[in-house]
């Protein structure tokens, strides 16, 4: 029996390799993974205490409405409980949009490169993906409002944009959104938000105070550190949090989940000193780049995409040897660069190191 049309042909999602699947295929020990934006600082000490507390209730499903974290996030973001809506991950959140707003004849606009979950869920949905290519990396929104249509229901605004880790600031943002027709929502999908240390990135909840049409997306996958336990959520306007909570999945914020990033939000040392150790490391390899001569786009996120200027599976194939994870660009849209995860201050050096003796290689085949 054959699937629905719109999901014929459609790729399978391709997550970034794990430490565990390259030790067994390498015969490795030693691994650092620096290919899928996850915090190098692992979580605040604060999840261990809120995990024990509840070991006695895993047998319970959770809470449906998230109720606790609810009033805590609404508190620490300033807004109204309402305007909230939790997912498995903001990847759930993106289903739900599609979900509830897509069906066939409609079309959403997005960049290219940027996040594909935008692009599948626009197919799953028999919608169609309507892709406008960056400007030098960053979104070009002059264009992506030209392709708005009659049709249109979204625009997708990966925000810093992965992969490439540029940005829309908030006077560009601001203008965008006010020439939209009133028929089209806004998806701001912020996973990086907390690592932002640019004065002028948008203020998207003060966006959102006065535009009933945008949706902010997060996550605790990054910063928070807690990746493993899918948690991301979507702030919008009541109206819109009610028609998206049609379309959720009951109790699809496990119990842990709840627990973890309850006392994630609450550890805000933790995240100030993951941002700094984060800019710090961006520093580290930025420095190393510049000496190289290597290009690279700036990023305020928690990784870089760099132009090694060879084939980027070539070069991963080298790193992955070597018991260094990364992420190709040649399947990410850019097929001479590399995105690297900013990792500790001994896994940037490993990479450097990695990166160096590839590239000293290169160099000495063609003097040979």
């Amino acid at each position: 029996m054959s699937a629905k049309k719109s999901i014929q042909g459609l790729p399978v999602y391709q997550p970034g390799k794990s430490l565990e699947e390259v030790k067994r295929e390498l015969g490795l020990e030693k691994v650092i993974k620096l290919a899928s934006n996850e915090n190098p600082f692992g979580c605040s000490p604060k999840v261990w205490e809120s995990l024990t507390q509840i070991k006695d209730q895993f047998h319970l499903y959770p809470e449906d409405d998230a109720p606790l974290l609810r009033q805590k996030l609404a508190e620490s973001l300033e807004v109204d409980e309402r305007r909230l809506i939790f997912g498995n991950g903001s990847d759930e959140v993106i289903q739900m949009i599609a979900r509830a707003y897509l069906e066939p004849g409609t079309e959403s606009v997005m960049a290219t490169p940027t996040f594909p979950r935008y692009e599948t869920a626009t197919r799953i949905e028999g919608a169609v993906p309507v892709e406008v290519p960056l400007r030098e990396g960053k979104h070009d929104l002059d264009a992506m409002l030209e392709a708005v249509n009659e049709n249109t229901r979204l625009v997708w605004v990966c925000n810093p944009n992965n992969p490439s880790g540029t940005f829309v600031d908030h006077e560009s943002l601001s203008n965008f959104i006010d020439q939209l027709p009133e028929h089209v929502l806004v998806v701001l999908d912020e996973a990086y938000v907390e690592y932002v240390t640019d004065d002028t990135f948008p203020d998207s909840l003060s966006l959102l105070d006065y535009n009933p049409r945008i949706i902010v997306l997060r996550t605790f996958s990054k910063i928070y550190g807690l990746a493993s336990f899918r948690a991301g959520y979507g702030i919008a306007h009541p109206e819109v949090v009610q028609q998206l909570s049609r379309v959720r999945e009951p109790f699809n914020l496990n119990r842990l989940a709840q627990a973890a990033t309850l006392a994630a939000i609450s550890d805000e040392t933790f995240v100030l000193y993951c941002r700094n150790q984060n800019r710090m490391g961006m520093k580290q390899i930025m420095e190393r780049l510049d000496e190289w001569g290597i290009g690279y786009y700036p990023s305020q996120a928690n990784f870089l995409l760099i132009n090694t200027e060879y084939n980027g599976d070539e070069v991963f194939s080298y790193l992955l040897k070597k018991g260094i994870i990364v992420r190709s660009g040649k399947a990410l849209g850019f097929p001479t660069y590399l995105r690297v995860t900013i990792g500790n201050k001994e896994e940037n050096e490993v990479f450097l190191s990695g990166l160096s003796n590839f590239l000293q290689e290169k160099k000495s085949r063609v003097s040979q």
